[in-house]
């Protein structure tokens, strides 16, 4: 037979703050839509509601929070879609799905916070009380006679609420936690669309990482073998004798061979992690410029750093626009703007050329919109016939 729970500290604080915050959120709810339904015939009805919904947010941040006393972590929902205007505001208000689920947390949490306080305070109070005065007057007998047996009665019936304020706690608990997680937080949606994302920035933070360890596997291992081995061939060339042109040409180009194969391992390790990027995605982008076969003009201003992952994408779909720029374009001239703030990392590229680019054309744009699309990135292209071109992509600074 199990013991009762044992109730932590944060239960009992939860229990008594949040009685009158509930009342609070239970006359905010209610004055906001008495309000509107007041105010329902005229054009204040519906900005009085929508007053009422972002404020009922507000207050399901500050229960969330409360909600901590309990151990309990409740992820916020997505903010509301920003909307311009008085008319977008309102719309973007009465059409948020998590902002009245929180109006409907404000009335249920009344009652439960109103049992957690008879839990916690009363219950508990309410059986020392009963034992305290049955033992008072057993043993003080004020009135002179002996107790009688509703008074020998209370003993028991008040160790029985004290052995039952732990069961009662602990089920408030339960409940406030059931309906903090149904009402306050992200819908089932929102919350497996959340898990997706973070499962995706862990695999692109796995994959960054893989392919670091390959490219510094291929460094210091494959393409030192291959460095010996070419120092080896060097040495058996300088052993083989003068007249024996067989063997000297076998060898000749067995070392030509291996010089080309340590050429093409370094290209696909830089191909694999740029070095540049080493010293961060600014440093890469001014490589880039510098080695591109046009002019390229650099205006950038990052002061944010990007997650590796991202990092690696903006380098390798930047160096393809200015590919793209070099082989299609015509250009005489390229420019490359990049910023990063505001958790977005904007790269454009723009020459001067005859213009005309077109996603799906052929130029590779396709996939590199596919590519940005993978990281919540985009691409947008404005080529108008007879130039200029702007290639820009957006991606998030972090996943």
């Amino acid at each position: 037979m199990t013991g009762p729970p044992r109730v932590r500290p944060g239960e009992f604080a939860f229990a008594l703050l949040g009685f009158p915050l509930a009342m609070l959120g239970l006359l905010l709810a209610l004055l906001g839509t008495y309000a509107g339904g007041v105010l329902a015939l005229t054009v204040l009805g519906l900005p009085a509601l929508a007053a009422e919904v972002r404020a009922a947010r507000l207050a399901g941040r500050l229960h969330r929070w409360l909600l901590r006393l309990l151990g309990v972590r409740i992820e916020p929902p997505a903010r509301i879609a920003a909307a311009a205007g008085v008319v977008g505001w309102v719309r973007a208000s009465l059409t948020d799905g998590p902002a009245w689920r929180a109006v409907a947390y404000l009335f249920v949490r009344l009652p439960l916070a109103l049992l957690g306080f008879l839990a916690a305070l009363v219950l508990p109070a309410l059986g020392a009380v009963m034992i305290g005065m049955s033992l008072y007057l057993g043993v003080a007998r004020p009135d002179g006679h002996p107790p009688g047996a509703r008074v020998a009665l209370a003993v028991p019936g008040g160790l029985l609420l004290l052995l039952a304020t732990p069961w009662a706690v602990r089920a408030n608990t339960d409940l406030n936690v059931w309906a903090g997680r149904a009402l306050l937080g992200p819908s089932r949606s929102q919350q497996e669309l959340t898990d997706l994302r973070r499962a995706r920035s862990t695999m692109i933070a796995e994959h960054t990482s893989s392919l670091r360890r390959i490219e510094q596997d291929l460094h210091d291992g494959t393409q030192a073998h291959l460095v010996a081995l070419a120092m080896l061939l060097a040495l058996v060339e300088d052993a083989v004798r003068p007249d024996d042109e067989r063997v000297r040409h076998l060898v000749g180009r067995a070392r030509a061979q291996t010089d080309d194969t340590i050429a093409e391992l370094r290209r696909l390790i830089h191909g694999i992690d740029p070095t540049a990027l080493q010293d961060g995605l600014p440093a890469a982008l001014r490589t880039l410029g510098a080695d591109a076969a046009l002019p390229v003009d650099l205006a950038l201003h990052m002061p944010q750093r990007a997650q590796a992952g991202i990092e690696r994408i903006a380098y390798f779909c930047t160096a393809e626009l200015l590919t793209n720029a070099v082989k299609h374009s015509a250009a005489t001239r390229v420019r490359l703007d990049a910023t990063a703030a505001d958790g977005r990392l904007r790269i454009a590229v723009t020459d001067d050329g005859r213009g005309g680019a077109e996603i799906g054309a052929g130029t590779g744009l396709a996939g590199l919109r596919e590519r940005l699309a993978a990281v919540d990135g985009t691409l947008r292209i404005d080529s108008p016939p007879g130039g200029p071109t702007r290639a820009e992509i957006t991606l998030p600074t972090n996943l």
